[in-house]
């Protein structure tokens, strides 16, 4: 499986962004898909995933970010609002058979190139 991810970019504070990966290679709807960030100097964490219907969220950005599946499209979306300038990182999508992987950040079969979102005070 392929993943490339975008989306990224500069964003005021408060303000919004949507992030797509898209997925080319096996059959998407085998694969739960995730969303993980990494913050200058920091290591990289959990955001939110979703497997066949279930989303899952870190509790940094619940309430804030949307993740969603276009299986027809093979694309996994994060939708960010409200951002703040904590939310400042590179941002990877990744894909594996099992959502626990994805939960727990490791053994994870496939990881996409990171688009960078920066948030401006």
């Amino acid at each position: 499986v392929q993943l490339q991810a975008s989306g990224g970019g500069l964003v005021q504070a408060g303000g919004s962004l949507r992030l797509s990966c898209a997925a080319s290679g096996r059959t998407f709807t085998s694969y739960a898909m995730g969303w993980f960030r990494q913050a200058p100097g920091k290591e990289r964490e959990f955001v939110a995933a979703i497997d066949w219907g279930n989303p899952y969220y870190a509790d940094s950005v619940k309430g804030r970010f949307t993740i969603s599946r276009d299986n027809a499209k093979n694309t996994v979306y994060l939708q960010m609002n409200s951002l703040n300038p904590e939310d400042t990182a590179v941002y990877y999508c990744a894909a594996d058979s099992w959502v626990a992987h994805i939960l727990r950040g490791n053994n994870i079969d496939y990881w996409g190139k990171g688009t960078l979102v920066t948030v401006s005070s």
